[in-house]
């Protein structure tokens, strides 16, 4: 028996960074996948897994700085690479890497990734990705064991591969984002990579050179003990997954564990920051 979905189609005004907001407080429900469109969003859930009032309580539905409504569609099949090949746009992050589905020609930047996910985190669309490629592509990375906590389609991990980083551990506690970063690790022909399925109660016992969490600010700030006591020494934390409004907290979370604070980052209302372990 087919899976039902439902599809709901969202116009958001401001379009910039609403989208943006909306998609996160979305992802943090039962929402399996996001097609960004012309004025909004398209989300989609299992039919099984929504419950009345789950859209109408979000908080930048009800915030008086957007302007929100949206449209349900009960859909019996979604064919999701079909619905991504006709939205996907390479990216281009600042001229030196470049995030592809496998139907683009490929180009000669220094780093060409190629990812073919069924939703839209984790593609460097997400304000948060590109910056965490930011963050990468200007750090020497070579031997570096590296930890990719909430790893999505494993494009972080790819470029941290590409970039010398090795071994690398991914980590993602969805099952379908488990299978699709072997999958994307092997179309890149990466071979220091190893994903797994969980989240931070993996850890204890563990030692990283650097930390990328991409996740959201409740989880990093409850896990920062455990990403902490993982780093190594002279080691990096690199976070993302939360507004510019959150860095107080994060910083807060940081401080106890002898994380100072390098670089930070902003793009559209969201942040990403780079600590050093002391």
């Amino acid at each position: 028996m087919s899976v039902v979905y439902l599809g709901f189609h969202f116009t958001v005004e401001p379009k910039d960074p609403g989208t943006e907001i909306l998609i996160a407080e979305l992802g943090e429900l039962p929402f399996e996948s996001f097609v960004e469109q012309e004025h909004g969003v398209t989300a989609y859930i299992q039919q099984s897994a929504y419950e009345e009032g789950m859209v109408e309580n979000l908080y930048i539905v009800n915030s008086p700085e957007f302007t929100i409504t949206h449209t349900v569609e009960t859909i019996e099949q979604v064919n999701w690479n079909e619905e991504w090949e006709k939205n996907f746009d390479p990216i281009d992050v600042d001229g030196k890497c470049y995030v592809r589905a496998p139907f683009h020609e490929k180009t000669n930047a220094l780093y060409d990734i190629v990812i073919e996910p069924k939703m839209s985190f984790g593609t460097g669309h997400h304000e948060t990705t590109h910056m965490m490629i930011q963050q990468l592509l200007e750090m020497d990375l070579v031997g570096k064991k590296t930890l990719d906590m909430g790893c999505g389609t494993a494009i972080l991990a790819i470029l941290a591969e590409m970039k010398g980083a090795q071994p690398i551990d991914a980590i993602d506690i969805d099952a379908w984002c488990y299978v699709n970063s072997i999958e994307n690790a092997e179309r890149n022909h990466c071979h220091h990579i190893t994903v797994e399925e969980g989240d931070a109660r993996l850890l204890p016992g563990r030692s990283y050179d650097v930390i990328i969490a991409n996740i959201n600010r409740n989880i990093l700030i409850n896990d920062m003990a455990t990403y902490a006591d993982c780093l190594a020494p002279e080691g990096y934390l690199l976070l993302s997954g939360f507004y510019v409004d959150d860095i107080p907290y994060l910083d807060a979370a940081c401080q106890p564990f002898g994380l100072v604070f390098e670089k930070k980052w902003e793009r559209n209302n969201w942040a990403s920051l780079r600590y050093k372990k002391q």
